[in-house]
């Protein structure tokens, strides 16, 4: 039983509890949690209460939450369910709730590193046969181990920030000069994030079954990216300006634990991966039912299913840091693009309109191979909790704006 009167079946009930940080008129940035279409200020509850940890959530960011450690912040968890189940708390509760549109949302956490994977099968081997039709569609490491590169986590921006339409160089033209200029083929991508809470030695590495004591929270995460400026460069090291110009996360952190009830096992890997791939049970690379909804201007152009994806968070979190690489709170390691096998589950336009030569069509009657300025994306999704509620990851939201100059 609760005194929080909310369906089962809301947006951010009691099954979600995400954690992000805020400001406002009267108020520096600290902690707060998402509960409905409000946001519970942590701070001033904790300082009422003279909760151990009130300093915590005085924090402009979530990283000294996270440097509390699993159990901790298990407890830090249950301590705020309790808050709208006994009633005892309500007043207190209520007078420190403000609307969500009252406050201004912030980058969570700050973000020390960030690594973004290849973990769909289906988007891999699509953009092999985009980029590659003379080669075959996945390299041959890639069933084998995740595929990742290493991003820029200076540009780590959140939900509701514009995106500036990058410059860079191009394939050249019949003169052979490279071409430069803005992208003409700005594109996104939809994934899953997650947050890293707690340090590793260096030389040492995360075991696939440990991996749940270093995974915080989950994030959304819209890897923007210029596919032109990409084909250009990315052999053979990888993308770079490309992708390093904005990536977008949502701005609440739903706490790994949420998921409990969204573990499902992978679809299958072929050949068997080594050892440290491997975990004790396959319960150890489990995957997560979320369900995943991009639109385009208002209108839905994909559904990406992520319990489709090859490779699971604890193996590619084991295989970030396999080789000695240190890890820390703040770390985002992202999913990479989420597709499944139909064009309505592709999770880029890349995909979905195979290099603009199928554009999809929106509700307002325009098509769009590529995304043109002004153009807003919107990411949400969501993962089945206990009893039939569901745990809502909070949307990412990007407006495309005109490029800046020509950087000459």
């Amino acid at each position: 039983m609760t005194w929080w009167e909310q369906p089962d079946d809301a947006a951010y009930g009691l099954a979600t509890l995400p954690y992000g940080v805020f400001s406002c008129a009267d108020a520096p940035s600290r902690v707060g949690v998402r509960v409905g279409d409000h946001v519970l200020d942590l701070s001033e509850v904790a300082l009422a209460l003279g909760h151990e940890h009130a300093d915590v959530f005085a924090a402009p960011s979530l990283n000294a939450l996270m440097d509390l450690g699993p159990q901790r912040c298990r407890e830090v968890r249950a301590w705020v369910r309790e808050l709208f189940v006994d009633d005892t708390y309500q007043q207190l509760v209520e007078r420190q709730l403000r609307r969500v549109t009252d406050v201004r949302l912030q980058l969570p956490f700050e973000v020390a590193d960030y690594v973004d994977f290849y973990a769909s099968e289906s988007h891999a081997s699509n953009v092999g046969k985009i980029f590659r039709p003379d080669s075959p569609d996945l390299p041959p490491s890639w069933r084998h181990l995740p595929i990742g590169y290493h991003g820029r986590a200076g540009t780590i921006v959140v939900s509701g920030t514009d995106v500036v339409r990058p410059n860079g160089q191009q394939r050249p033209g019949p003169d052979g000069v490279p071409r430069f200029g803005p992208s003409s083929k700005l594109d996104i991508e939809c994934e899953v994030g997650f947050v890293v809470s707690g340090s590793t030695a260096p030389g040492t590495s995360v075991r696939v079954g440990d991996a749940g004591d270093h995974l915080f929270g989950v994030v959304l995460v819209n890897d923007w990216s210029a596919r032109d400026i990409q084909a250009w460069e990315y052999v053979p090291l990888g993308p770079f300006l490309g992708k390093s110009f904005a990536t977008s996360i949502s701005a609440w952190v739903v706490p790994f634990e949420a998921f409990a009830h969204a573990q499902v096992l992978l679809p299958g890997q072929d050949p068997p991966v080594l050892p440290y791939l491997q975990g004790q049970t396959d319960r150890d690379v489990f995957g997560l039912d979320v369900h995943l909804e991009v639109r385009l201007n208002g209108s839905l152009v994909s559904a990406p299913e992520f319990r489709d994806m090859y490779w699971s968070p604890a193996q590619m979190l084991a295989h970030l840091t396999v080789n000695g690489a240190t890890l820390r709170t703040g770390d985002l390691f992202a999913s990479g693009t989420v597709s499944g096998a139909s064009p309505d589950t592709y999770g880029s336009l890349l995909e979905r309109t195979w290099n603009a030569t199928d554009p999809v069509t929106l509700a307002d009657g325009t098509s769009r191979g590529f995304l043109e300025d002004g153009d807003v994306v919107t990411m949400t999704g969501w993962a089945p909790g206990p009893d039939g509620t569901r745990v809502t990851l909070g949307e990412v939201r990007g407006t495309v704006t005109p490029a800046r100059g020509t950087g000459a």
